[in-house]
């Protein structure tokens, strides 16, 4: 049995066909997201409680999907051609993950220390940003590679579904942060 991949050429293919291509990934994209609010809304209470906890959602969630689409977009590259072997890739975004979180933990912190006064609001970011960006890349691999496995092509389905995972991440991990810290 042939399990090629079909890939998204947008040079070559109709824009009938990349529509039918790409449209899955993105109504699993559509699903999660929608499901992301729902979560969002959980945190009503720690948001209640302190309105400049809302300040910090975009950048949480922006930080963690900026290190996902570094490593899909790496690792989905040197899957065409090749050249890709998960287990160095594993070690390695995991050690990115690491450092990335813990420089954008340290900067969060001081920056808002500075900007808002709040050091219990600057610690809690901080922790989330850290866990994060930690996480970020294994998702942004593991999806990238379970499409690859799946015969799909991670170009196509990769960033929107590791994205809107992420981004499910990211909110309950800053969330419930928040909630143990400030309720």
């Amino acid at each position: 049995m042939n399990h090629r991949i079909i890939y998204a050429d947008e040079d070559k293919e109709s824009v009938q066909f990349l529509l039918r291509l790409r449209l899955p990934a993105l109504l699993v994209g559509l699903v999660l997201g929608i499901s992301t609010s729902f979560l969002t809304s959980r945190f009503e209470q720690v948001l209640a409680a302190n309105v400049k906890v809302a300040f910090f959602i975009p950048f949480v969630v922006y930080i963690a999907d900026a290190i996902g689409t570094q490593t899909e977009s790496i690792y989905t590259r040197d899957l065409k051609s090749g050249k890709a072997k998960f287990s160095v890739y594993l070690f390695k975004e995991s050690l990115l993950g690491l450092l990335f979180g813990l420089l954008f933990a340290t900067a969060s912190y001081i920056f808002i220390l500075f900007w808002i006064g709040d050091s219990l609001l600057a610690l809690g970011v901080s922790v989330a940003v850290l866990m994060v960006c930690t996480i970020a890349p294994l998702v942004a691999l593991f999806t990238t590679k379970l499409l690859h496995d799946l015969h799909e092509d991670p170009a196509v389905g990769s960033g929107p579904i590791a994205t809107v995972i992420q981004d499910a991440i990211s909110i309950l991990i800053y969330g419930a942060i928040l909630s143990i810290m400030i309720l």
